[in-house]
């Protein structure tokens, strides 16, 4: 029977079981910003040695103002050691490019704790975003169990004409699916299209995979991949790898290459997308060409071609980051650096930045484009800013204008050749484990909250009302200051919820013990941080109720023992209000029907909610979730 690519992957690591997946991965990837909570969950379940490969990278926190990054940093190292991990240091680059670069192979199965892992699909790596929490199950040897997604192929037919781009792309499909359309799924690309693309291309359009909900991108391994290999001096991790022809997929769509023009995302979604031709010149305050997205070599080097001879308008503020130094060093050999620092653009170091508003935060109601994945409302960290998602060659030609521009008003557009090898600078190698290491921790690494099992009885109230699309970033924020806080959840409560409700986090103190958050749809969208659910745990709420969730924020909750409820009926929705007292009895027995009743003690409601887990969710809910489940195992073996 004819296999498609994902099949493969599911039957060469034998993961597929009654319609479920058991995922033990290859390798396991983790940053500065999700890192620290999972060491010290590590430590706080005992486990002293790990599985799989891990890599530990330093690339959003590395704005050190004051002690806490550097802290967490030296932690991350000592840690790092412990483990017989590799550590990337501050500036050696963003965790998705270099891991795609140094370890990510054809056929491999990666989590990563951050949302955006599936970049490495770009290598026909099954890359998927997971919560911390779930990277320390699958560290100690426990599989990530997930119902089986469903696999939509995409067969790309054609090529790209000029000025047309691998984020072009990436934007037609986010604009034809929506920001839900890949929820629960895998997104299979294929055919004489995908040919024509290099790895660092099919990477980027495996980014911004992410932003549709999708639980992962895989493009095939080929000939482009060997040559991507052989360049990092890798050629030996290169095998090639393809669905069979006439393989099945449960859903199909095809796009053809060859239509495809320079796309722009409007403000506040990466699915609110145009062509650029229809918002050409739209004064530009700010603009940023970097993130995981688009800070490859040839994104760079084309932007250094564009600027060649040419000087930036002086009162637009340009910022160009590479994705990793091998990237930065190999740019500098060939002659791209000076451009862009004679053209008047500001150069960052080789991390997350602006991204997840660690620096470049535009100023107030202004207008900023940017080559990043996400564009919703703050995550700039600028409250009003309106941002703009766009390729680089988009943003380096408009940057030349002040104004959006198409970039097929440039003239031709200059050919940028990738270098048949990298300069491959000094790199980690994977230490011994020693168990015994010394670790160093600052005062600001707090212990991380761990959750309790859920009662069969639940009496809580309702303290927030929230809408549709939220994302993790409006239950709590991104931004240099929130990432200095990652390893200290008391001292994050101030901003917990305060994009939904500004006072939420000054009245804290005044919660019940258990409550409960009503949401709409896709509740959760966004980046995979845990602290979305952390934070308010360690503040008592026991449920989240909305019409449905995000993947990896619903299993976020479920890691750490909260329900994660949704209306039998969204209309529901609208007759829960704030303050309400809400009561749930049988939970216990829902857990395993999949249905129970809600009652509205306040308005005397009785409203049909949905409780569908699988069996590890529900053991991990009746534990109290995963930390509290390890802990335990490991306090009941053998000694």
């Amino acid at each position: 029977m004819p296999l498609n690519l994902f099949e493969k992957i599911c039957l060469s690591h034998n993961m597929e079981k009654d319609g479920m997946l058991d995922i033990l991965p290859d390798q396991v990837l983790i940053h500065d910003a999700l890192g620290t909570p999972v060491c010290l969950q590590l430590e706080a379940a005992g486990i002293t040695s790990v599985k799989p490969l891990l890599a530990i990278y330093c690339d959003h926190n590395t704005l050190q103002v004051g002690y806490r990054n550097d802290d967490d940093h030296v932690y991350l190292q000592g840690m790092a050691r412990r483990l017989g991990a590799c550590f990337f240091r501050p500036g050696d680059g963003i965790c998705h490019q270099t891991h795609l670069e140094t370890f990510a192979f054809p056929g491999g199965v990666l989590l990563g704790a951050d949302s955006h892992t599936p970049t490495c699909g770009g290598m026909g790596m099954l890359s998927i975003g997971v919560g911390g929490l779930t990277a320390v199950g699958a560290l100690a040897g426990s599989p990530y169990r997930i119902s089986r997604p469903s696999v939509l192929g995409i067969e790309l037919v054609g090529k790209l004409p000029e000025w047309s781009t691998a984020k072009d792309v990436a934007l037609h499909l986010l604009k034809t699916i929506s920001v839900k359309g890949g929820v629960g799924k895998i997104l299979e690309f294929r055919g004489e299209g995908a040919a024509t693309l290099s790895v660092f291309e099919r990477a980027t359009i495996c980014n911004m995979g992410a932003e549709t909900g999708a639980t992962a991108s895989l493009f095939p391994s080929d000939h482009q991949t060997l040559a991507f290999l052989r360049a990092f001096g890798r050629e030996q991790d290169w095998k090639a790898l393809a669905a069979d022809d006439h393989a099945a997929y449960d859903d199909e769509l095809v796009i053809d290459l060859s239509s495809i023009v320079p796309m722009v995302a409007c403000p506040h979604s990466p699915d609110n997308v145009v062509p650029v031709s229809e918002m050409e010149g739209l004064k530009l305050d700010q603009v940023c060409i970097g993130s995981c997205t688009n800070a490859h070599y040839a994104d760079i080097a084309v932007t250094a071609d564009i600027w060649q001879g040419r000087t930036l308008p002086r009162d637009l503020d340009v910022a160009v980051a590479a994705g990793t130094r091998t990237t930065l060093e190999q740019l500098t050999i060939d002659g791209k650096i000076a451009p862009l620092i004679a053209s008047g653009a500001r150069l960052l170091e080789s991390c997350c930045g602006p991204c997840n508003a660690a620096g470049m935060s535009p100023g107030s109601g202004k207008t900023t484009l940017r080559t990043f994945n996400r564009n919703f409302k703050g995550r700039s960290g600028t409250i009003d800013a309106s941002v703009y998602l766009c390729s680089p060659q988009t943003a380096a030609v408009s940057a030349l204008h002040g104004r959006l521009t198409d970039p097929r008003r440039f003239g031709s557009m200059p050919r940028v050749f990738m270098p048949e090898r990298f300069l491959l600078g000094s790199r980690p190698e994977r230490p011994c484990p020693d168990p015994e290491f010394p670790v160093q921790k600052g005062p600001n690494i707090q212990p991380m909250p761990m959750g309790s099992p859920v009662e069969d009885t639940l009496a809580m109230t309702v303290k927030l009302l929230a809408g549709d699309n939220i994302t993790t970033d409006h239950i709590l924020p991104g931004g240099a200051e929130m990432l200095a806080l990652r390893s200290n959840v008391p001292a994050s409560v101030p901003h917990v919820f305060e994009r939904i409700d500004p006072e939420f986090g000054k009245h804290t103190d005044s919660l019940p013990k258990s409550w409960c958050v009503v949401g709409g749809e896709n509740y959760g969208q966004g980046s995979s941080r845990e602290h979305a659910v952390m934070v308010p745990l360690y503040l008592g709420m026991k449920a989240v109720i909305a019409c449905s969730f995000a993947r990896i924020y619903r299993r976020n909750l479920i890691n750490f023992g909260i329900l994660p409820l949704q209306f039998a009926d969204p209309s529901d929705k609208e007759r829960l209000r704030l303050n309400d007292e809400l009561t749930l009895t049988g939970i216990h027995e829902a857990l395993k029907t999949g249905s129970l009743v809600l009652h509205d003690v306040t308005q005397g409601l009785d409203i049909p909610l949905l409780c569908a887990v699988d069996d590890e969710e529900r053991h991990l809910l009746l534990a109290g979730g995963i930390l509290t489940s390890l802990a335990g195992k490991k306090q009941n073996s053998p000694v």
